[in-house]
């Protein structure tokens, strides 16, 4: 391949959350030497162990060497990289008045909730869904209302329309907030599916925000949809929030943005961005989101067919050495969703057990729904498929 994933980069000691954090306290008597065992593999926040591309490394190289670092000024070449990405990638076409930026996908949440909702309005979301959904809606005095997603005979998740449609119809529902592609289930949503879900909230009045972070992290055989440009009746209903920052792993640069065609919600929204003080970029943000946009998308596309491949990986072995586990279809993010009921033990009590008998760092399923989560874990395979491989290895022989 013309990009080497298969780099192992030492990232220890460089202030990296993901390999840097202190690992959980799973039980009495860890860590079992009294000090932090120096060999967890972090399988757990979705962060790649992979190097940026380097049309972006070069761009944030040669802003460094400027050597003055001073408050930054998003200009027109930021705004044409987004438009021109969206429409030659995904055929939708943006204006550059509906798009405010803000410093990442989860602050762009809080703030649409501050500005689509009033004090104990619901959220509705679907579930399992990414933890800072729930942390955002309470934060914000709302309440959250959850749609449990259905598994299926095809080894995927799909909706209960019924229940949809009921928690639309609350009197207290307002928002409804969307993770497209659906972390942590994997789901990639169909143009149907997303208008079936805007018709029953436009039905209720229910506006949806819909977080499209990983809209880039989509496997073969599915296409990603953004919301906003399945009808104009979607473009009308939604706020979009999105970035580079987790397709092309720079999300310690701190650039998003938040797409809006309706301007008395950007009114609103460009209010809630000053409220929330989330309203500056660092100089890094947008020279990495324009070399992302415009010279990086053949790295985007390596990328992909790598993580595929370590699905492959993963589903092989784990049909081999680890009966225990079942994989569900992974058709966006690098996320897979393992279903570890078949274990006996509970998703908390498992991820502990992996932390501490295989040093295997991952999410239990609890973190995305108290009882939606449950009998799951969550596993982040953008990593060297060398130590995905080791980390398997490793729980192979503890089971």
């Amino acid at each position: 391949m013309k990009y080497n994933f298969d780099e192992r980069i030492n990232r220890r000691g460089s202030g990296c959350v993901k390999w840097d954090e202190e690992a959980p306290r799973p039980s009495e008597g860890w860590p079992l030497s009294g000090e932090e065992p120096s060999d967890i593999i972090p399988l757990w926040v979705a962060d790649m162990d992979f190097k940026a591309a380097p049309a972006i490394q070069e761009a944030i190289r040669k802003r460094a060497q400027h050597g003055v670092f001073g408050y930054t000024h998003v200009g027109d070449s930021y705004y044409e990289a987004i438009i021109n990405w969206f429409r030659r990638r995904h055929q939708w076409e943006i204006h550059r008045e509906d798009i405010l930026y803000t410093t990442g996908v989860v602050p762009a949440m809080s703030v649409a909730i501050k500005a689509l909702t009033k004090p104990q309005d619901k959220v509705l979301i679907l579930s399992p869904d990414y933890n800072c959904f729930f942390s955002s809606i309470r934060n914000n005095d709302c309440e959250v209302l959850e749609c449990v997603l259905r598994f299926t005979p095809n080894n995927t998740f799909e909706i209960d329309w019924t229940d949809f449609e009921a928690c639309c119809a609350d009197e207290r529902t307002t928002v409804f907030l969307l993770c497209n592609p659906h972390n942590p289930t994997g789901r990639v949503w169909t143009k149907e599916e997303l208008e079936r879900m805007n018709t029953l909230c436009m039905k209720y009045g229910v506006k949806v925000v819909s977080d499209e972070i990983h809209c880039e992290l989509v496997m073969p055989g599915h296409r990603f949809q953004p919301f906003a440009a399945v009808s104009e009746a979607c473009r009308q209903n939604c706020v979009i929030l999105n970035s580079p920052s987790k397709s092309f792993n720079i999300a310690g640069l701190q650039t998003s943005n938040i797409i809006c065609a309706r301007a008395d919600w950007r009114r609103r929204l460009d209010r809630a961005i000053n409220i929330n003080e989330v309203c500056d970029v660092n100089p890094f943000g947008p020279v990495a989101l324009q070399a992302a946009y415009n010279e990086s998308e053949d790295w985007i596309d390596a990328l992909n067919e790598y993580l595929w491949g370590n699905y492959q990986v993963l589903c092989g072995f784990v049909a081999k050495s680890l009966p225990q586990w079942h994989v569900c279809n992974l058709e966006g993010t690098y996320l897979p969703w393992v279903n570890i009921t078949a274990t006996g033990l509970s998703s908390q009590a498992y991820a502990d057990m992996l932390l501490k008998k295989a040093h295997v760092w991952v999410n239990p399923g609890t973190m995305y729904g108290p009882k939606s989560g449950e009998g799951y874990i969550r596993l982040n395979i953008a990593c060297p498929r060398s130590l995905l491989e080791e980390a398997l290895q490793r729980i192979a022989k503890i089971q």
